[in-house]
């Protein structure tokens, strides 16, 4: 449904790490791109879908933007609970704070288990396992 989003960063090398590690526990990679971007996606080889992840500003977006202004949620697939638990536990140890421990979600989610994590820059990224 989606082939690709993107968002800005402040410090490049600090997204870096805790992308690469909530990444690789998914199944993910980092791929790099351009000097001041990378993208996560399946694989360099299955590059599509990807989610850049720069410090540029676009030439499509408009000069009101600003960088974590308007935090995003990313929610990415787990394939199991175990998968969860390690994202949370690698996010954290490379650099980003607890926003939500492994856990059951909500009734309304019928055995979704996810985990939330805010990144260098403040955004909300989680990662869920459904059963």
């Amino acid at each position: 449904m989606i082939d690709h989003m993107g968002f800005r960063v402040r410090d490049l090398a600090a997204a870096r790490r805790f992308y690469e590690a909530c990444a690789a526990v998914l199944g993910l990679e980092v791929i790099d791109n351009t000097p001041d971007s990378f993208l996560i996606g399946r694989s360099a080889a299955r590059p599509l879908p990807f989610i850049w992840v720069g410090t540029p500003q676009p030439a499509f977006w408009t000069a009101d933007h600003r960088t974590s202004a308007s935090p995003i949620h990313l929610a990415f697939t787990a394939p199991d609970r175990s998968a969860v638990d390690r994202f949370h536990e690698a996010a954290l140890a490379a650099g980003g704070a607890d926003s939500g421990a492994p856990g059951l979600r909500g009734p309304q989610e019928r055995g979704y288990y996810a985990a939330f994590v805010l990144d260098p820059d403040g955004n909300n990224i989680e990662a869920g396992a459904r059963p």
